[in-house]
C-alpha cells in the first residue's frame, strides 16, 4: 500500500514512520508513506500557501495552485497507477470500519490531502480531489490527524502487517461488534478476579463467552450497532 500525503507539517507523520505498528510494515515494505509540502510550489517568494476568502469573513483560505503542484507531484512518483485522492474535510463522509477494510481492499496507492485554517478553495475539490472523509463530527486544527488515524486503521488490516492475523478480525467494528473484555496475569487485583472461563481451558466455551461479552457490552454501549449484525 502507498500512500501519499499532502500537509503543510511533514514532520508530523514521523508519528506513523518512526514507532509502532506503521512504522513496522514501512520496515516490512507492506506501506509506504511519502509527503508532499504544498509550500514546496508556491512560486512567491514567501512562499505563500493561503490568501483572504472572497467575501470576507475571518481566517485564511489555502490557495488551489501549491496543493495540486503537490498531488501532481506525487502522482508522478506513481506512474500509470491508478491513485485515489482523498480530502480529509468535516465536510466528509464518516468513515467507519467497513470503509477501511474496501480500502485497503480496492486501492493501492492512495493520496491523502490534510487542509488547514479555514479549509481549501472550493475548486480544488472540484479538480483533483475524489473523495471527502471525516473521521467524526467536530473539529480538529487540520486535516494531518485525521490522515494518521486512517493510514493507520488501513495499515492494520493489510495482509502481513499484524503479527497475527486475527488481531484485525477481533478487534472492535471487526464484526460490527464491540470487542470483549481482555485481562491478563495477575489473576487477582484488589479483589477483581479474571472470568473462571478464561482459565478453564475450554476453548469452546471462552469463545461462546467472547461473542456473549460483544452483544452484551454492544447491546449498553452501542445499541446502533446491533442493528447492522
Amino acid at each position: 500500500m502507498w500512500c501519499g500525503v499532502v500537509t503543510l507539517f511533514p514532520d508530523m507523520f514521523k508519528a506513523l514512520t518512526d514507532f509502532g505498528i506503521t512504522s513496522r510494515a514501512i520496515a516490512q515494505q507492506l506501506l509506504q508513506v511519502t509527503i508532499q509540502n504544498p509550500r514546496d510550489y508556491a512560486t512567491d517568494v514567501h512562499k505563500t500557501v493561503d490568501d483572504r476568502p472572497y467575501g470576507g469573513g475571518p481566517g485564511m483560505v489555502m490557495k488551489v495552485e501549491p496543493i495540486r503542484a503537490a498531488i501532481k507531484a506525487l502522482r508522478q512518483q506513481v506512474g500509470n497507477n491508478e491513485v485515489k485522492v482523498i480530502a480529509l474535510s468535516p465536510q466528509g463522509r464518516k468513515i467507519v470500519q467497513q470503509n477501511i477494510r474496501d480500502l485497503a481492499q480496492q486501492q493501492t496507492h492512495i493520496i491523502f490531502v490534510a487542509g488547514r485554517y479555514e479549509g481549501i478553495d472550493e475548486r480544488l475539490y472540484s479538480l483533483e480531489v475524489d473523495e471527502e472523509w471525516s473521521i467524526g463530527d467536530y473539529v480538529i486544527s487540520g486535516g494531518e490527524l485525521a490522515a494518521m488515524v486512517i493510514i493507520d486503521a488501513v495499515a492494520r488490516v493489510i495482509p502481513g502487517v499484524l503479527g497475527n492475523a486475527e488481531s484485525a478480525q477481533q478487534d472492535s467494528f471487526g464484526a460490527s461488534l464491540l470487542d470483549c473484555p481482555h485481562y491478563t496475569r495477575p489473576e487477582q487485583i484488589d479483589g477483581l478476579k479474571v472470568p473462571e472461563v478464561l482459565l478453564s481451558g475450554d476453548h469452546a466455551k471462552i469463545a461462546r463467552w467472547r461473542m456473549e461479552q460483544q452483544v452484551e457490552r454492544t447491546k449498553l454501549r452501542r445499541p446502533d450497532l446491533l442493528k447492522k449484525v
